[in-house]
Order: structure tokens, then sequence, then C-alpha cells
């Protein structure tokens, strides 16, 4: 059996991927008591990134009360740490080849030397297809070994992706940490609920990408879980219908994840009670810029 980061640890059979086990929600989690880190992007109306802002462009409500900004920098070339989680469940069986596809195009299109990246695959349970690594050859076998089946642990996958994968490497501001989500979203299976698995995510500082593998042009209940953890963690929600529409929608991600805005702040006042605390980032006297960032952080219980 091989150990996981945190408290999780690998089930591990002789010719299939180690399975990602539950346990309990014990595994340390550090941040700083004393301040806040925010990735963010900035965009126009059409959709076009801002990049030229300066720090005093910005400002951070939260409590209602603005913070003072202690650092700011334009981040252009942070190491990401990406994790591709593919839904290989029953349910998209007729779409897993284009699963597949969109997985293989995205790290072939985002991934560099620096940049490290995991796969995951989820069906019953969740599993690790590919541990953290900078071979995209790897990962695409991996991906391209993959084969659909069982119920759906959606939640699951992203609990675990987040606490034992993407915390790993600290400090937690020197690197970009993002999921991209292959799913239809419809989840039957996870121990674990949809906020538990959004509030790791929060706690990894891990943006979202979700593309639904819906194709029926109707928005599903599944559509709007993947939109909900896209919106929350300031991702980006995709519903292509072909392998071929996903190019734009990757090179957008790329992008994105390399034309960040980065500040830390302390709070005022100061709280160590556990709970989430949601944070405003504002662009100053520009309404018609968008700031994408996820929605606030969780304190430290001291």
């Amino acid at each position: 059996m091989t150990s996981l980061v945190g408290t999780a640890a690998f089930a591990q059979g002789s010719k299939q991927a180690p399975k990602l086990v539950p346990q309990d929600q014990s595994g340390t989690i550090t941040l700083d008591v004393t301040r806040v880190n925010f990735l963010y992007t900035v965009t126009d109306k059409k959709g076009r990134f801002v990049t030229n802002l300066a720090q005093e462009d910005f400002e951070i409500i939260e409590s209602k009360k603005p913070q003072n900004i202690l650092e700011f920098v334009a981040e252009t070339n942070l190491p990401l740490r990406l994790g591709v989680l593919v839904d290989t469940s029953n349910s998209i069986r007729d779409r897993f080849r284009f699963q597949q596809e969109a997985a293989v195009e995205f790290l072939r299109s985002v991934m560099r030397q620096q940049d490290k990246a995991i796969v995951v695959g989820f069906d019953t349970s969740a599993e690790l297809i590919a541990d953290m690594t900078t071979d995209v050859d790897k990962l695409e076998k991996a991906v391209r070994g993959m084969r659909p089946g069982g119920g759906t642990s959606l939640y699951d996958a992203v609990f675990f992706a987040c606490r034992d994968k993407m915390m790993q490497d600290q400090p937690m501001h020197k690197f970009r940490r993002a999921l991209v989500v292959l799913s239809d979203g419809d989840d039957n299976q996870s121990r674990y609920t949809r906020d538990q698995a959004l509030e790791m995510a929060q706690k990894a500082d891990t943006v979202l990408y979700t593309i639904s593998t819906n194709i029926t042009r109707m928005p599903s209940d599944g559509d709007k879980v993947l939109k909900y953890f896209s919106d929350q963690t300031g991702g980006t929600y995709f519903s292509p219908f072909k392998v071929n529409d996903l190019t734009q929608s990757f090179e957008n991600i790329a992008n994105e994840l390399r034309s960040q805005y980065n500040v830390l702040y302390r709070p005022e006042p100061l709280k160590t009670d556990g709970l989430f605390h949601p944070v405003d980032i504002r662009v100053k006297g520009r309404k018609e810029l968008q700031v994408r960032a996820r929605k606030g952080y969780y304190a430290p219980r001291m």
C-alpha cells in the first residue's frame, strides 16, 4: 500500500489503478494565520484578460471592511499543479471517447517543463490513474487506458484530489492549482457532499474548470453542479459539443492560468474561528471589469 499525503491511502490491486480510500478529515492543512493569499484574473465585457492593472486599482472587502494589501504582483509564470478528473461512469459511456480526447488535448496544450499534473478517474469510486508528474506522455497513456463503468463519485474525486495532491507543494502562493473536470455532473456514489468537496477545494486554493459532457443542449441538474463548482472557486464552466470546440476553451484556460494577479493581506479584524469568510475583490471605478476569484477562504481554527 502506498501512502498519500494527508490521511488517505491507496488500496492497490495487481492490475487496477489505486483507489482513493475515504478516511477521516484530520489531515493537516497548513495556513498562514496572519495573512490571506488570493490569485485572480480580470476580464472585460468581451472576456478578454486585463493584465496591466496596478495595486492601487484594486480594493479587497472582507466583513464589509476594506483590507490593506500587503503584497501585490502580476503573476505571469507561476508553476502549475493540475488535476484532470475524468468521469468514467456508465452514464457517460457514449461520450467517453470525447472526454479522453479532451483531457489529452488539455494536457498537451497547457503543460510546460515546470508544471506537474495528475489524472483521476471516477465512477463508483475515485482512482488515481497517474500520480503527480511532469511526463505528458505518461499522463496521456493513463487517460487513454481508462475504461467506463459504474456509478459516479464526482464529489469524492474533487475532495481527494484537492486534499491529497493539490496541497503537496508549499508555500501555497508559489503555485497555481487547478482541476479540469470532465463529467455530466450527476453524482450518485460519493461519500462526501458537494459542499464538503467545495470546502476542500477552497482550502487547497484550487480553481475548478468544469467541462460538461451533456450534449442534449438542455441544461441538467448536473450542469448546475459543474457551474456551481466553477463559480465558487473562480473558474469557468464549459459546455462544448465536440472536441474541436474545446481548442479555444483550452487556450483560454492556459492564458488565464498564466495571467494572474496575486495579493496578500492581513485580515482586519483577524479571526481564527475555522469558518468561511466571504471576500470581494473589485477594480476601483471600473464596473465594466470582472474579477474572477474564489469567493472567500476558511480561517484556521486556533
